[in-house]
């Protein structure tokens, strides 16, 4: 599908989605409690169901109703088949851990996206307590010989995907005699980390974090009623979007969130962005942007909406803790830098560095790279270069399936081709 997208200027005001990252804790936790538990307000992507399709293929009950799931957990069944992911990379790793729960053979495979992105590390993880399962090489397909979980101590560097982190985390309370987790390395993404703690918490469930060690003694999960927030990351694009081309009121944003993401409200800042919060709404306005020197490694999925802004910012911007942004849907490094090119922005990329020079970007023909964070960061520059169109534009469905739909109601000029 592409996106055609004209000079325009945005103006109104949107409701921030729900949050994919909770949508899909409060599922794995909710399948992991003995009763029925309700998640108000749940993300309904490509991701989340992913997520629900592989819980149902192992036994656990899930009725949608509008804004809410009713889930009925606590009992896995062995699978009649292989547990597909799709592309999010939440589900197969979190799903990982958590069939080492489940009696008998589980194999989780992904999509084309996701079979390119490592799990060895979360499979070796998994190993050293003891449990029976094998991947691909560094990638999936994994298996996993489920049924019951001793525990114990386990390892990790706390500087590579902190999912693998998280989704030893859900099965740390299950374990017979308890479990530690231990970081070879100071931990990178702890704003994820603690989402998950926070999410656990809710279900009952009591994790002991110091610097080097995480840990739980045997513990049971108790259903609960579950509220998802406002995603500030799939808001980030819209904050973006009111400094560069109007005025944009964004809601459904908690102030006091745990989502690393929510720092993009000091980074608009620093940018000299005019920025007004009133509750859980946040009001962007259009001014003169100016360079910004960020280290992005706690909030690494605003590179793209980053790299957006620092193409129409006096001066030269300078990203840096951005490795790890290579292993995502996209190497949103290569894609962004690519993007910014082809409209005629000067990029330099060193390997965990990016400079960015603003100017007037030029409309042309990008390449979405089949990435929903590079598809709608690109949008932001469309809409102010106008003549631009994005290749694979579907891709938004992984996590914001409406954010076309939305953007023409506040002044975009949008044309859809190849629906």
């Amino acid at each position: 599908m592409r996106v055609s997208l004209a000079n325009s200027r945005i103006e109104g005001e949107v409701t921030a989605p729900p949050s994919k990252s909770y949508t899909i804790r409060g599922l794995m936790c909710a399948a992991l409690a003995d009763g029925e538990s309700v998640i108000r307000h749940p993300l309904v992507s490509d991701d989340s169901q992913a997520a629900l399709n592989v819980l149902h293929d192992l036994g656990i009950s899930i009725r949608q109703e509008k804004n809410l799931w009713r889930i009925s957990g606590g009992s896995f069944q062995k699978p009649a088949g292989d547990l597909y992911c799709g592309d999010s990379a939440a589900t197969l790793r979190f799903m990982t851990a958590i069939c080492a729960l489940v009696p008998g053979r589980c194999r989780l495979t992904a999509g084309p996206s996701l079979s390119r992105r490592p799990v060895r590390p979360l499979v070796k993880a998994l190993k050293q307590l003891g449990v029976n399962c094998s991947s691909q090489g560094e990638v999936p397909p994994v298996i996993v010989e489920g049924g019951t979980l001793k525990g114990g101590t386990t390892e990790l560097p706390g500087d590579i995907s902190s999912q693998f982190i998280s989704a030893l985390l859900f099965i740390v309370p299950c374990a017979e005699e308890g479990m530690s987790i231990v970081l070879s390395t100071p931990l990178q993404s702890e704003p994820y980390v603690l989402m998950t703690i926070d999410c656990l918490n809710k279900f009952g469930i009591q994790v002991f974090q110091s610097r080097e060690k995480l840990e739980a003694g045997r513990q049971k999960y108790q259903p609960a009623e579950y509220a998802v927030e406002g995603d500030w990351s799939s808001a980030s694009y819209f904050l973006a979007l009111g400094a560069t081309s109007g005025e944009i009121t964004i809601g459904n944003l908690n102030p006091r969130s745990l989502q690393g993401d929510k720092i993009m409200l000091n980074l608009l800042g620093e940018m000299g962005a005019r920025v007004r919060e009133d509750g859980n709404n946040v009001t962007v306005s259009k001014t003169p942007l100016r360079a910004v020197k960020a280290d992005l490694s706690e909030c690494i999925d605003l590179l793209p909406t980053m790299a957006a802004l620092a193409a129409v910012a006096e001066g030269v911007s300078e990203f840096t803790g951005i490795r790890r942004a290579r292993l995502k849907e996209s190497d949103r490094v290569t894609a962004m830098s690519e993007g910014l090119s082809r409209m005629g922005i000067e990029t330099t990329v060193a390997d965990d560095t990016m400079t960015i020079t603003g100017g007037i970007p030029r409309g042309t023909v990008v390449d979405s790279y089949g990435d929903h964070r590079i598809a709608m960061a690109l949008s932001v520059i469309g809409l102010v270069a106008g003549e631009t169109v994005i290749d694979g534009a579907e891709c938004v469905t992984k996590t914001f399936p409406e954010f076309w739909d939305i953007i023409g109601t506040i002044g975009a000029e949008v044309k859809i081709n190849g629906q």
